[in-house]
Parts: structure tokens; C-alpha cells; sequence
């Protein structure tokens, strides 16, 4: 593998109760923290607890073994709310590893003191809130 350059644009905010709007695409995910303002439909992100990816996202986020850790970072009144970045199939994981090693999420383990590829870049755009949206990141082993 040689040093690579990603690009993921990211979409949402999906609140939980709305999880069917996530697409059900290959990419990347990220879990958070968040209040829903309903006199502005906005939300207001507190804080990232974990980053995932699947090859259909939307059904690996619905049937995740980890919804009841997430559950616990939530706050009275909060409720999870989820991005998607769409990353081809073959770079999913590169693309997961580099953004968990970077931000380090709370439920997250693998990845988070290590990063196991060649030198990644990764270029974010859209709904980034609480991601860096430009870094690099270098093979720690």
C-alpha cells in the first residue's frame, strides 16, 4: 500500500428516530451526542462517541451490538445522532482507522492508539462538526 489521499464528503444529521434517511451506501459513519432544537429543526452536537463503517451503512447502524454503550453517553433530553460519508468498499477501513486514530471516540477501540497503513490524508467536507477536516495521519507498527 503507498501514502493515499481520501476525500469524504459528509451528509446528516440524522436524529435517532429518523435513521431510516441514513443511505444505505459503503462509507463511513460517525456516532454523537446531540440536542434537537424543534423551533429551528436544527441540532447542536455535544460529542463524537464512536465512528464506523459498513458496506450498508444504514443497516449495519440499525442493527449495531453497541447502541446500548452509545446509549450511555447520552444525556437527559439528547438523543444520538449519526453522519454518513460515502468511501468506496476497498478504502472503508483506511478511511475508519485514520478518522478513529485522529479523533480517538469513546466506544471505539481498535485503531485509536494505532494506525496500521501507509501515510493517509483525509479531506472532509459537509457535516463535519467536532471532525478535523484536513490531516494525516502515519503508520505507527
Amino acid at each position: 500500500m503507498a501514502e493515499k489521499t481520501f476525500k469524504a464528503e459528509f451528509d446528516g444529521y440524522w436524529r435517532e428516530p429518523n435513521i431510516e434517511g441514513i443511505p444505505n451506501e459503503s462509507g463511513v459513519y460517525c456516532v454523537y451526542e446531540c440536542t434537537y432544537k424543534k423551533d429551528t429543526r436544527t441540532v447542536s452536537l455535544h460529542k463524537l462517541i464512536y465512528i464506523g463503517e459498513a458496506g450498508e451503512v444504514r443497516d449495519r447502524i440499525k442493527n449495531h451490538e453497541q447502541w446500548d454503550d452509545w446509549k450511555k453517553h447520552v444525556r437527559e433530553g439528547n438523543q444520538l445522532c449519526f453522519t454518513f460519508g460515502y468511501v468506496e468498499s476497498e478504502y472503508r477501513n483506511r478511511v475508519e482507522a485514520a478518522l478513529i486514530f485522529k479523533h480517538k471516540p469513546p466506544e471505539n477501540s481498535e485503531y485509536k492508539y494505532s494506525f496500521p497503513f501507509d501515510k493517509t490524508t483525509i479531506i472532509l467536507s459537509g457535516t463535519t462538526a467536532l471532525l478535523s477536516t484536513h490531516f494525516t495521519v502515519e503508520r505507527t507498527d
